[in-house]
């Protein structure tokens, strides 16, 4: 049997719903996040839109930078109880047009609508439905790939944005993903490109046409993983997890010692994504978040912060990650690993609108 899996994207989803409850933003450059202090405030961007985006702002960029290159634009403190009620509306949807369903972060759910559809020009209609009826029910755009796997899906998702749909057919992967760069395959981030780079591997052509073996002796399971993404082989399947679990928690060790905080954000930012996946998919709320850092010569700390209730935001999980880790900034030590954990986990299958409330660091 054919699979047809759809990856649904919120376009710009924070800034798309200020826009739609106030009109008078469109065509305005928004940026969502910390209070920029005109230049002088900390903290980050959470999201910004399109227009924005054509200043050079982007997501977890220090706030103040944004406002020297975007001093004119909008700033907005997030909404979170906004932005979860329009999250759950469009979910609501999404899942409607499958029980194959698994939702990975406030703005993207994965669709298998393999029993759905028998091919590619009912794979579209469905999609065009999906997109129009999530833009008419919600008032904000989404942009859907579709492909035989999650990982291509995904990429294809962001090729048409806003309010698009790229489907990808199977003997259409190589030619469609040959001339990306390999960043484009999630696992392979900003400082594992260089790596890459300094093997010859520069573009995703490059690893289809490297023999697995190699990729494995090259760069271990992370080359198998990218290989088997890149040659269509990823066989994840749309579903939910059910285990027990009492912590989720992942690390990265940096290539080379690094003293750049860009690069050690970057990185806590790739970690927390990932592990958001997982906690949106999972319906899974936590109250403890922990840095943990390992700085030269294996000196290893962790961190940690706890909420007055159980959360489910990956916003909140970085701005606790950044305050925690500007307790090492007058160390004055390069560091080699970074990992975050979340713990006193809880499992719900609805989240109620009481705990929606509750997205404030006490």
């Amino acid at each position: 049997m054919s699979h047809f899996i759809l990856h649904c994207d919120l376009d710009c989803f924070f800034a798309a719903v200020e826009e739609r409850d106030n009109p008078k933003y469109m065509g305005e450059p928004i940026i969502i996040g910390a209070d920029p202090k005109e230049g002088k405030g900390r903290g980050v961007v959470s999201t910004c839109n399109y227009e924005a985006r054509k200043f050079g702002l982007h997501s977890a960029m220090p706030i103040s930078q944004a406002y020297k290159r975007c001093p004119h634009g909008i700033y907005l403190h997030p909404n979170f109880e906004k932005y979860h009620k329009a999250s759950k509306e469009v979910m609501e949807i999404v899942n409607s047009y499958s029980d194959m369903f698994q939702q990975v972060s406030i703005d993207e759910a994965y669709l298998d609508i393999s029993d759905k559809c028998i091919n590619y020009k009912e794979v579209r209609d469905l999609a065009e439905k999906l997109k129009d009826k999530v833009q008419k029910k919600v008032g904000i755009t989404i942009s859907i790939g579709c492909a035989s796997t999650k990982s291509i899906a995904k990429i294809a998702s962001d090729c048409n944005k806003p309010n698009g749909i790229t489907i990808v057919e199977p003997n259409q992967i190589k030619d469609f993903l040959k001339n990306m760069d390999i960043t484009k395959i999630s696992g392979i981030g900003k400082k594992s490109r260089i790596y890459y780079n300094k093997n010859g591997i520069f573009t995703i052509g490059d690893i289809i046409n490297t023999p697995l073996p190699k990729m494995k002796q090259m760069f271990g399971k992370n080359g198998e993983f990218v290989w088997k993404v890149a040659n269509g082989l990823d066989n994840r399947e749309v579903k939910e997890f059910t285990a027990d679990r009492k912590s989720i928690s992942k690390e990265r060790t940096f290539y080379e010692d690094t003293s750049d905080f860009d690069e050690v954000l970057s990185k806590l930012e790739e970690i927390n994504d990932k592990i958001h996946e997982f906690v949106y998919k999972n319906k899974i709320y936590y109250k403890t978040v922990s840095l943990k850092i390992r700085l030269e010569g294996f000196l290893t700390f962790t961190r940690a912060h706890s909420f007055a209730h159980h959360i489910q935001d990956k916003n909140k999980v970085l701005y606790v990650i950044i305050d925690l880790l500007n307790q090492f900034s007058t160390m004055n030590k390069k560091v080699r690993l970074v990992g975050i954990k979340l713990s006193n986990l809880e499992k719900k299958s609805n989240m109620t609108q009481t705990t929606l409330l509750n997205y404030v660091l006490v």
